[in-house]
C-alpha cells in the first residue's frame, strides 16, 4: 500500500456514531466497532466488520515508540500506516504519549443492500444496545484496518486532555 493509499483512506474514513466515553487513563478501554465498507466493483454489497478495539492503559512514550503502539492482530498495511505516521510525526504531536492498541474478535459478513440501508440498520442497533463504547464507521475496504487506526487516533486526540489533566492531578506529569 503506498502513501496515496494510506491517505485516501484516512480521508474516506468517516465516524457515523462516535463513542459517548473516552479511553480511560488508568484501566484498558474496550472500543465495539462496526466497520462498513463498499466492496470494489460491487453494487450495493457491504462489508460489516464487527469487532473490538482494545485500548490498554495509557503510557507516556517518546515518538521513537511509534512502532510498538500496534500490539498485536495487525497485518502490513498497518504496519506501513505506522511507518507513514512515523514520518509525519511533527504533525502528530498527540502521539507522543500513546497507547497499545489490539483489534479482536473481528467478524466480517457481506450484505447485499445500499449503503445507507446498512448505516441506518447499525445506528438503529447501537441505540437499541445503548453501549458507550460502540462506534459506527465508515471507510474503505481494502485500507480498513488503516481506518480503524484513524478512529484510534482521533479517540486519542479527544482524549488527550482529560488523560493528561489526570496524570497532572495524580502527580505523574
Amino acid at each position: 500500500m503506498n502513501e496515496d493509499s494510506i491517505q485516501y483512506a484516512i480521508e474516506n474514513t468517516q465516524v457515523i456514531v462516535a463513542p459517548q466515553n473516552l479511553i480511560q487513563t488508568f484501566g484498558t478501554t474496550v472500543f465495539r466497532f462496526f466497520l462498513v465498507t463498499e466492496l470494489m466493483d460491487s453494487v450495493n454489497q457491504i462489508r460489516i466488520r464487527d469487532g473490538r478495539l482494545l485500548a490498554e492503559r495509557p503510557s507516556i512514550i517518546t515518538p521513537s515508540h511509534y512502532h510498538q503502539m500496534l500490539d498485536e492482530g495487525f497485518g502490513d498495511k498497518a504496519s506501513e500506516f505506522i511507518g507513514w505516521m512515523r514520518e509525519h510525526a511533527a504533525e502528530l504531536a498527540v502521539l507522543k504519549y500513546g497507547f497499545q492498541f489490539k483489534k479482536v474478535d473481528v467478524k466480517e459478513r457481506v450484505v447485499r443492500m445500499p449503503m445507507e440501508d446498512v448505516i441506518r440498520d447499525l445506528r438503529e442497533k447501537v441505540d437499541r444496545e445503548e453501549d458507550p463504547l460502540c462506534t459506527v464507521i465508515h471507510g474503505v475496504d481494502e485500507g480498513w484496518e488503516i481506518c480503524l487506526l484513524k478512529f484510534a487516533t482521533d479517540m486519542i486526540q479527544r482524549s488527550a486532555a482529560g488523560n493528561v489533566g489526570e496524570w497532572r492531578r495524580r502527580g505523574l506529569l
